[in-house]
Parts: structure tokens; C-alpha cells; sequence
């Protein structure tokens, strides 16, 4: 079953401690909102299960049209039902990073930034130094435990959120904890540098094809397989001119040697909602202009579209935001 509390906490960063020397150690952090109410967050930085260097990715100027959503809520806790209408985040569904850029950190090695815990601490001392950093932890909340004084850094009640890494995909006894939407991670609003942070996390045993409403593993889909994608999105027109219904368009390029049969392919936007790709061979070096029906909307406040094989498998993903959209006629570039 899905994990049972998810949602993400909203607070400043005010301290930071490194584990060493455990089986599953954690990066752990200190938030605290405007009441002085104190979190943890521990942060896996090593995998109980083979390889055991988790995946990161770190995009330092992190353009997604989430961050508008999150820009919205209050400090402290937000309980997230599960579904894409909301903030929740779902690494294979939303397209928040380029996952051909994940890449293996090893937990803890001697020397300066040359580990998974000192690329974490680089971000939050950063977000600590900076009184207008805002940090927001998705993942399961525990707590608060009354009467119990935090384990590492003793306020009471004890109170924080783990599962701050993708919760879908698992293998083994961490399957029962497979969801969609609901994956963690830790982004980082800068407001003096107009600009956001985030941080993403994943197992390297973990599946990047999962199924729509369990997210457990539909085939092994390990990293290394993405970034040779023959078929991708390379353009969509957003906001066309003219009425209601507009006539959307989404650009595909075949960009292998080789033609690619379409037929039973599809393409799905942010609500889920799904129209077609025309049945035919793509040929080598290729482009496709694919007319989106009524159904399959892009919304202008920004949005996710994805492209999904003749067996359901995410081909390619790509976001766009509101500032790329807003531009009426102008075809948006990926």
C-alpha cells in the first residue's frame, strides 16, 4: 500500500547534522516554522539494498511549474492527497528533472565534496545562511511523538518526515510503500536570488516503469536505459491563437537511424488525460505534428506532457511553466 501520511513540510533551516558509521545513515535537518513548532527531515544518503549509493540529481536552477504551487502554502505541515491535481510530486509522471542525469553517490568518503552528505550539506548551510531561504521536504511525516524528545536534536515532541527519495518502483519488503504521486524530495526557494533549488533522490534497485495506480514495477526499467529514447518531444504549441477549444499541437522527432512504428502510441497531459499519436512509421531524422483532441488539454499555467509506447511504458516527458506559456502563438522549444 501507498505510504499512509504523505505530504510536504514547509520551514526555514536552522541546523544540520551528518550520520557516519551506520547501516542506513541519514543527512539530517533542523526546520523550524514562524511558531517555533521544530521538524526533522532525514534524508537517506546510502540504500539497504544492492548497489547501495543512492541516484541524486541537484538542479540549482530548477524551473518547474510546481514551484508556483508551493509558493502558496503556508509553513509547517501539508497533508497531500494522492493525485496529480495537487503539489504531490511523482518522479515518472511530472518529468521534474531529466533522469539520463541521475547519477551514483557513495554515503560518506573521506575529503571535501566527494560524497552524497556533502552535496546535501552544501545546499542546506547555503539555505541555513540565508534568512529568506524557504526548504520544502515531501515525503511521510511522523510524529509528533509527546513526550519523546527528538533523537538528534532533542526538541520535544519528537517530529519530522522521512522518505525524502522516489516511493515507487520498489523491490522487496520497501514494495508495500509503492505509490503514484507521492514520491519525495527536498526543493529550496532562494527569493533574494530569484531562483529555486531541488534536490531528488532514488534508489538504484527501483524501477522506472511503474504501473498508473499501484506504482509497483511494470518491467525493469534501470537508469542507464534512458537518454536513447528514438522518439521525443521536441516542441508544443501551448497557447495558440484563436477561441476556445484551442488547437494544441505537440512536436515529435524520431532521432534514431532507424523508423519507428507509432501505431498505438499515446500522448498524456497533467490531468492524465490521454489522445493519440497518429498510427505510421516514423522515419529516421523524422518530425511528427501531432493536433491534440479537445480531451488532452496544456494548460497555460504550466503543465507536463508525456509520451507513452503502444505498452503504456514512458517513452519521454517534458514541463514547461507559466512564463514559457504565456507567450500567444509562439511555439514552446524543448
Amino acid at each position: 500500500m501507498p505510504l499512509t501520511s504523505y505530504g510536504v513540510l514547509v520551514g526555514r533551516a536552522v541546523d544540520a547534522r551528518r550520520e557516519t558509521g551506520l547501516d542506513t545513515p541519514h543527512y539530517q535537518v533542523r526546520l523550524e516554522d514562524p511558531d517555533g513548532v521544530n521538524y526533522r527531515i532525514a534524508v537517506n544518503v546510502k540504500s539497504q539494498e544492492y548497489p547501495s549509493e543512492l541516484l541524486f540529481r541537484v538542479d540549482e536552477d530548477f524551473r518547474h511549474p510546481v514551484t508556483a504551487q508551493l509558493s502558496g502554502l503556508a509553513p509547517g505541515w501539508h497533508r497531500l492527497d494522492a493525485g496529480p491535481a495537487g503539489v504531490n510530486l511523482d518522479y515518472l509522471r511530472q518529468t521534474l528533472f531529466d533522469r539520463t542525469l541521475l547519477r551514483p553517490l557513495p554515503a560518506d568518503v573521506a575529503g571535501p565534496g566527494n560524497d552524497l552528505a556533502d552535496l546535501l550539506d552544501d545546499q542546506v548551510q547555503r539555505a541555513i545562511r540565508e534568512p529568506a531561504a524557504i526548504v520544502y521536504a515531501f515525503g511521510e511525516r511522523w510524529g509528533p511523538e509527546d513526550g519523546v524528545p527528538d533523537k538528534i536534536f532533542g526538541f520535544n515532541p519528537g517530529n519530522g518526515v522521512h522518505d525524502i527519495h522516489m516511493n515507487q518502483g520498489n523491490v522487496g519488503t520497501f514494495r508495500k510503500d509503492d505509490g503514484v504521486w507521492q514520491d519525495g524530495a527536498v526543493i529550496i526557494a532562494l527569493p533574494d536570488q530569484q531562483r529555486w533549488v531541488g534536490i531528488f533522490l532514488a534508489f538504484q534497485s527501483q524501477s522506472w516503469h511503474t504501473d498508473d495506480k499501484t506504482g509497483h514495477t511494470l518491467v525493469d526499467g534501470p537508469v542507464e536505459e534512458f537518454g536513447a529514447e528514438a522518439v521525443r518531444i521536441v516542441a508544443a504549441l501551448i497557447n495558440p491563437v484563436g477561441p476556445a477549444p484551442e488547437a494544441e499541437t505537440v512536436t515529435l522527432l524520431n532521432a534514431s537511424p532507424d523508423p519507428v512504428d507509432l501505431s498505438g502510441w499515446h500522448l498524456v497531459d497533467r490531468a492524465l488525460h490521454v489522445g493519440p499519436v497518429p498510427a505510421g512509421v516514423l522515419d529516421p531524422g523524422a518530425t511528427l505534428l501531432v493536433h491534440l483532441p479537445p480531451t488532452v488539454q496544456l494548460g497555460n499555467k504550466g503543465g507536463e506532457i508525456t509520451l507513452l509506447d503502444n505498452a503504456g511504458l514512458k517513452i519521454h516527458g517534458v514541463a514547461y511553466t507559466a512564463s514559457q506559456a504565456e507567450a500567444s502563438g509562439w511555439t514552446v522549444v524543448f
